[in-house]
């Protein structure tokens, strides 16, 4: 265990609620407690059992009574932190859970840094770097496919797997070892050597693409899809929202330029969680509120993973879709041909050019479903195994990338028969990528800058 100083953050999100958490962690944490807890027996906390409760209040330096709590106790190394950890249980609210925390402050502690308590836990050795991440993940999991998939990497799963890879690589580097020892004694290596690490190379390899197989699709289980609606004014866009979400978020009029700012919002299908981006009608206009609404609109179809382009098939294509249609061409795109239960006017030659068009109605909810299912069949291969490891996040895929790279090229040279010292610097290369996953190899800025993106408290 590394030594640290004692910190405290809230544990719990703040607001009006029946209780928060405030954690203390560090070799002090049950002292600097102990000078501000008055218990109701009377009895030191000093003497407290690890993983016990104790009731009483909270107290300021002039014996004035803070807070009516429950603190509970869990000694190093059986903890989250693998450290001393203290909890108070405090009444729940911005006032009285700031009030317990600035006492504790007052009598020794630190204020936590962003994932100051996670990363305690792994530079410990409780959890390695995968499992710490998957913390995160948990906490900001949309759906119930993205929470088990977080879930599964909290257990050590992918851990696991990483590790066996690893054990691979090192057998393969004992293996070039033990030749080139041979063949500095002057004695005969063992022939069949270089194929036994041709293929203990070919299986890694093989391993290494079934994980990244499921990464474009895990990154978007974990973060979710950017989905920009678009179109000319009065298409139907800020209805599609309010059928989507099945509720009336948007305000809908017959009026043009109704909707002036983007509005955003989360749905669920089926797992995948997906960020609905309803914009303002795309056209010149004079009015500058709804020309900066137009402007904002343009950035997100730039930052979007698709966009859904509406038209009203009553009306037909004019200068206008044309005009949004150009300047998304090059972009992955569905389009919905909205108000189909009006009397449909476009033209054959119209919908040649259009990709991906589905017929729909906002009104009558027609082609609904038929554009949640091409959603799906446009960025996911097939059923996905939500028991099995999936790679969510980008910095493990990037490693899995150079390690795979470092690989292919050590084969490479295998079947060239270069010298097996040369190829162990390549194997080495891929063994250290593989360690940057689950930290065992890692710089300590990007450790920083990995708890950096953590809130407060945990």
């Amino acid at each position: 265990m590394k030594e640290f100083d004692t910190i405290a953050a809230v544990a719990t999100a703040l607001g009006e609620g029946g209780i928060s958490i405030i954690r203390i962690s560090g070799n002090k944490s049950l002292d600097i407690v102990s000078k501000i807890f008055r218990g109701k027996s009377n009895s030191s906390i000093l003497e407290m059992k690890p993983y016990t409760m104790r009731y009483g209040n909270i107290v300021d330096s002039k014996q004035q009574i803070v807070d009516e709590v429950i603190i509970s106790y869990m000694k190093g190394p059986k903890s989250f932190t693998a450290e001393d950890t203290v909890e108070i249980n405090c009444h729940g609210g911005v006032t009285s859970t700031n009030r317990v925390l600035q006492e504790v402050i007052k009598s020794g502690a630190r204020l936590a840094e962003p994932g100051e308590f996670t990363k305690r836990a792994f530079l410990n050795g409780r959890i390695d770097l995968t499992q710490a991440e998957a913390v995160i993940d948990i906490i900001r999991a949309k759906t119930d496919l993205s929470m088990k998939s977080a879930m599964i990497q909290s257990q050590g799963l992918l851990s696991r797997e990483i590790n066996f890879l690893r054990e691979k690589l090192l057998n393969v580097l004992a293996l070039i070892e033990f030749a080139v020892d041979f063949t500095e004694d002057d004695e005969e290596p063992d022939s069949t050597i270089p194929i036994r690490v041709g293929e203990n190379i070919e299986a890694v390899i093989s391993e290494i693409n079934r994980l990244l197989s499921s990464a474009d699709e895990g990154k978007i289980i974990r973060d979710g899809l950017s989905m920009v609606i678009v179109g000319k004014p009065n298409v139907g866009k800020s209805s599609l929202l309010n059928t989507l979400l099945r509720e009336k978020r948007a305000i809908v009029t017959n009026i043009p330029g109704t909707t002036r700012d983007v509005i955003e919002e989360y749905i669920n299908l089926d797992g995948i969680p997906i960020r609905i981006i309803d914009t303002a009608g795309i056209r010149e206009t004079e009015d500058e509120v709804e020309r900066i609404g137009v402007q904002k609109s343009k950035e997100k179809i730039n930052e979007a993973d698709i966009i859904v382009f509406m038209i009203d098939a009553s009306r037909g294509l004019d200068s206008e879709d044309r005009e949004i249609l150009e300047f998304i061409k090059d972009k992955k795109y569905i389009t919905l041909c909205n108000k189909i239960d009006l009397d449909k006017n476009i033209e054959t030659d119209d919908l040649e050019i259009l990709s991906n068009s589905i017929e729909i109605s906002t009104v009558t909810g027609y082609g609904i479903d038929s554009l949640k299912d091409k959603i799906k069949d446009m960025f996911f291969k097939g059923h996905i195994d939500s028991e099995s490891v999936i790679i969510t996040n980008t910095r493990h895929k990037q490693a899995l990338y150079r390690a795979k790279e470092n690989c292919e090229v050590a084969l490479n040279q295998v079947k060239n028969n270069e010298y097996l010292d040369l190829i162990s610097i390549y194997v080495t290369t891929g063994l250290r990528a593989l360690g940057e996953i689950t930290g065992s190899e890692l710089e300590e800025d990007l450790v920083n800058k990995i708890f950096s993106d953590f809130c407060v408290g945990k």
